[in-house]
């Protein structure tokens, strides 16, 4: 008799202990969602406006969505209207505040950021790099530079391949947040350098000062949606959209300054 019912017994565990267990994981994976979730609205560049002050924002010469798949549609959005925006704002703050900065030109006050003002050296870079960054891409663009521009890259690189391999090496391994420049140095040689943070090859003690032509910023606001750590991707999907136009007007113009 007691082993019928230790039988019994046993059978009823096992029948159930799976129903328990069931029920167990089913109250740990029901997790209440939440009731509403924030809607995601993409403006318009043109509707994007600095406070009064020196300095405007650059016109985005194309739409935030134009720049796909190679630069996705928010990234753009959030980088022009929130992140450009901010250094805008708060470098129009500091000149208000300093006389000594009125009336200059960016290119002027990039010069006096000799890391006294961390405040000016950051703001003022973020401004300019951010300018540049945004002015030096465009949609159908990408390929190869023409005339000037590629035989002097040719020249000073060996060629246009071997350039894209610097740039892109100072691009990836440029440690934590900055940028990747092509520049024009003071002996009219063409070079490619990094900065950290928002420095910029304009600035006081640089390693290698110059005249930028163009830019990449690999801080992560600049692709972490698109592209998370994939940085190597994000410079890769870089070269479909360089204003080659554009960077060789900006040759022209520093070269013509010589």
């Amino acid at each position: 008799m007691r082993t019928i019912f230790s039988l019994i017994l046993c059978l009823s565990l096992v029948i159930l202990l799976p129903s328990c267990k069931r029920k167990k994981l089913q109250e740990v994976v029901e997790v209440p969602l939440p009731s509403a979730e924030e809607k995601i609205t993409i403006g318009h560049p043109d509707d994007v406006t600095a406070d009064e002050g020196q300095f405007a924002l650059v016109k985005l010469p194309y739409q935030y969505n134009e720049l796909q798949p190679n630069i996705d549609i928010l990234t753009m959005e959030v980088h022009y209207s929130k992140h450009y925006l901010t250094y805008t704002n708060n470098l129009n703050k500091l000149v208000a505040a300093d006389a000594t900065l009125t009336d200059l030109s960016i290119e002027d006050i990039l010069k006096k950021a000799d890391g006294t003002n961390a405040d000016l050296r950051n703001n003022a870079g973020g401004y300019y790099n951010h300018s540049f960054f945004f002015e030096g891409m465009g949609p159908k663009s990408g390929g190869q530079p023409k005339d000037t521009l590629a035989a002097v890259i040719t020249k000073d690189f060996g060629s246009f391949e071997n350039f894209k391999t610097q740039f892109s090496d100072a691009a990836e391994k440029q440690f934590g947040s900055g940028w990747a420049w092509l520049i024009l140095d003071r002996t009219g040689k063409l070079q490619v350098v990094s900065t950290p943070n928002q420095d910029n090859p304009l600035m006081p003690r640089q390693t290698v000062p110059g005249t930028p032509l163009l830019n990449l910023d690999v801080w992560e606001h600049a692709y972490y949606l698109d592209y998370q750590y994939k940085r190597k991707r994000y410079i890769d999907n870089f070269f479909k959209i360089i204003n080659w136009k554009k960077v060789s007007q900006r040759y022209e113009e520093a070269t013509a300054k010589k």
